[in-house]
């Protein structure tokens, strides 16, 4: 159940990703240990008269799984499950699936005035692509979206067999207990 970020998630998470989080509506997960994992993030972002459509809604921030699932896609595992979801018809439905209820949520979020707004400047089809923003949806692209949509909603085909494929879901060191001493530790 995703849940509102307190001002402590939003300075994990500033750590996490080397910048203030910018869109940040809620976070999804958390670990173990009481961190942010996955954040959900706002489609759609408006400065003054300026835009910027952010086409990842479910944000992987963990550094620990970042840096897990680099090394898979550093293995080629972009293009193995590409390769596979075009043999695999069932892979392909369940992928599909995923990709659509994506779609929704993302298009959840935005107010009808937001809608609008996306029409009126051409930039409606931005907000109407799949997972990490992806306009074919037979594409992987990449696999740290794909986990951070499986982490949050528990429907992604290709998130849950990277899930398997990592050593564990969370840091065993408490990484983010060592980075941030200003902030009090999270849950043990």
């Amino acid at each position: 159940m995703d849940r509102a970020p307190s001002a402590r998630d939003l300075a994990v998470v500033r750590w996490q990703i080397g910048r203030s989080p910018r869109g940040l509506v809620a976070i999804a997960q958390d670990c173990p240990h009481g961190y942010p994992q996955v954040t959900v993030n706002r489609p759609l972002l408006r400065n003054g008269s300026g835009f910027e459509v952010f086409p990842t809604l479910f944000w992987l921030t963990c550094p620990y799984l970042v840096r897990e699932v680099g090394k898979l896609e550093a293995r080629g595992l972009v293009k193995e499950f590409e390769a596979r979801i075009s043999r695999e018809p069932a892979l392909r439905e369940a992928y599909l699936r995923a990709h659509g209820e994506y779609r929704r949520e993302r298009l959840s979020l935005l107010s009808p005035e937001e809608k609008e707004f996306l029409r009126e400047v051409g930039a409606w089809g931005a907000v109407e692509t799949g997972i990490a923003g992806l306009r074919n949806p037979v594409r992987v692209k990449c696999l740290h979206a794909q986990l951070a949509h499986y982490l949050a909603r528990g429907d992604n085909p290709v998130g849950e067999e990277v899930a398997r494929m990592l050593p564990a879901l969370h840091c065993p060191d408490r990484l983010c207990d060592r980075a941030l001493p200003d902030l009090e530790p999270g849950p043990h």
